[in-house]
């Protein structure tokens, strides 16, 4: 199942995508929807790295403490 979705694009923007979706012979919503799952997927690792950066009960250990830990 899909759903329709209209957005507001800046015409420099428009032009890109069109010229893309030209040279790739796909549709812009193909890249579109691309570029958004690729977008969401940066954005939940971003949350991620956030929370264990503000997470007190998460060790921080040293870059050299690492190496020791991995036998590097």
């Amino acid at each position: 199942m899909s759903t329709a979705l209209s957005v507001r694009i800046p015409d420099d923007l428009a032009s890109k995508l069109s010229d893309i979706a030209e040279e790739t012979e796909r549709p812009k919503s193909f890249h579109v929807q691309k570029a958004l799952e690729s977008y969401l997927t940066e954005l939940a690792d971003l949350q991620v790295a956030y929370d264990r950066l503000h997470d007190t009960a998460d060790p921080i250990i040293t870059a050299e403490d690492m190496r020791k830990e991995l036998e590097l």
